[in-house]
């Protein structure tokens, strides 16, 4: 049996760790824990010792503080000065830490994507667009030169003149069909409303890792793509992408109507024609804003009132 493997050419082995430095396994726990509280480094912190204690995670050769005053050094994390009213300092992330954060959420998430050209979305359009997809067509006037195939021209020249009296005309010219490329515009919605905790079930953790992950998908793999981010409770807001990690439920109903409002306001600003959305919640709209100011709220059981509004939203944004 051995020999038979190994003329098929399948070779086992046992898998082999790959080696981490002390600073290596805490980092990738503290990437889960500054994601659960949110971005807050002390809370972090605590869960870290707090785990610490249990699974002795360092020895005295690598402790907590050495943990800390590398992220100091790596410029990972950075002093600044605590907003809290207390006059002190705290620590905060930094923007390496930020997009680290996206990466690690695309990475579980979609897992390691392979790389590809330019990132830009296909279509079933063809013409002179700028992505070769393995077929001729005849040439025409406004084709690019350089996507004349010389050896397919010479040989339909050859078939039609022969060797002896060889030329070539326009109509032995042909050239590399291709597929146009368009650009898309998206915007991200993240429900942040108080059933996203609801019951001690953390909803809001999940959704802000497969926002970042998306968020970093669009970003890296389409960067021609615009990207809007906003959040919705009662209201509904834009965020910078950069404030993704930091997102916390409020106490807040489920105004989806809002969201897809704002969404298609930013929607109608962009030129491209491609545009979606993409929503993030854990259930039912349960809030709207009444024309006077004040809200219409209804957390029991599907609401008709809210319910139909927010159909109507969505068939409205299915048009744009």
């Amino acid at each position: 049996m051995t020999s038979n493997l190994l003329k098929s050419g399948l070779v086992f082995s046992r898998l082999k760790q790959k080696n981490k430095t002390p600073f290596e396994k805490l980092f990738d726990i503290f990437k889960e824990l500054i994601t659960h509280t949110s971005g807050d480094f002390d809370e972090a912190i605590d869960w870290l010792r707090e785990l610490d204690k249990e699974y002795k995670l360092t020895d005295e050769n690598y402790t907590i503080d050495d943990f800390i005053e590398d992220l100091l050094n790596k410029g990972f994390v950075k002093e600044e000065i605590d907003t809290g009213g207390q006059g002190g300092k705290g620590i905060g992330l930094t923007a390496k830490t930020e997009k680290l954060l996206r990466e690690h959420a695309l990475k579980q998430i979609f897992g390691k994507l392979k790389k590809s050209g330019h990132g830009n979305h296909r279509t079933k359009q063809m013409g002179s667009g700028d992505e070769s997809n393995g077929e001729l067509k005849s040439y025409q006037f406004g084709d690019s030169i350089e996507k004349i195939s010389v050896t397919e021209s010479m040989k339909n020249a050859h078939l039609r003149s022969g060797i002896d009296e060889f030329k070539l005309h326009r109509e032995d010219l042909v050239v590399e069909d291709s597929q146009h490329k368009t650009q898309m515009s998206t915007v991200l919605m993240i429900d942040i409303s108080h059933s996203m905790i609801l019951y001690g079930e953390d909803r809001i953790t999940p959704a802000k890792k497969v926002a970042m992950a998306l968020s970093e998908l669009i970003i890296t793999r389409y960067p021609k793509d615009t990207l809007d981010i906003i959040v919705f409770g009662n209201d509904a807001w834009s965020i910078p992408l950069k404030d993704l990690p930091y997102l916390k439920v409020g106490p807040y109903h489920t105004n989806t109507v809002a969201g897809l409002e704002l969404a298609m306001d930013i929607l109608r600003r962009k030129k491209n024609t491609n545009k979606q959305i993409f929503m993030i919640t854990d259930g039912k709209p349960s809030c709207i804003k009444l024309p006077d100011g004040d809200y219409y709220k209804n957390s029991v059981g599907l609401d008709d009132r809210i319910l139909e509004l927010c159909y109507n939203m969505a068939r409205t944004a299915r048009r744009l």
